[in-house]
């Protein structure tokens, strides 16, 4: 059984497969329209000197995206 976790959880270089974005998050349109959609592979690549924002993989593209 595979645990499910958040973006900011995932370690350099781990990928993960979106389930599910939280139907009330403020962003959840705009995440649609980057592709991270239900079953879309993300790979955390890096993250800034303070660990916020981290850059991802998502479909070829890399994209910073904050924790909060």
């Amino acid at each position: 059984m595979k645990k499910i976790i958040t973006l900011d959880k995932l370690k350099i270089n781990e990928e993960a497969t979106v389930i599910n974005i939280d139907s009330k998050c403020k962003l959840k349109r705009r995440f649609e329209d980057l592709g991270i959609v239900k079953g879309t592979i993300i790979k955390k690549e890096f993250y800034s000197i303070f660990k916020d924002p981290c850059a991802y993989l998502i479909k070829g593209s890399l994209i910073a995206i904050r924790n909060d």
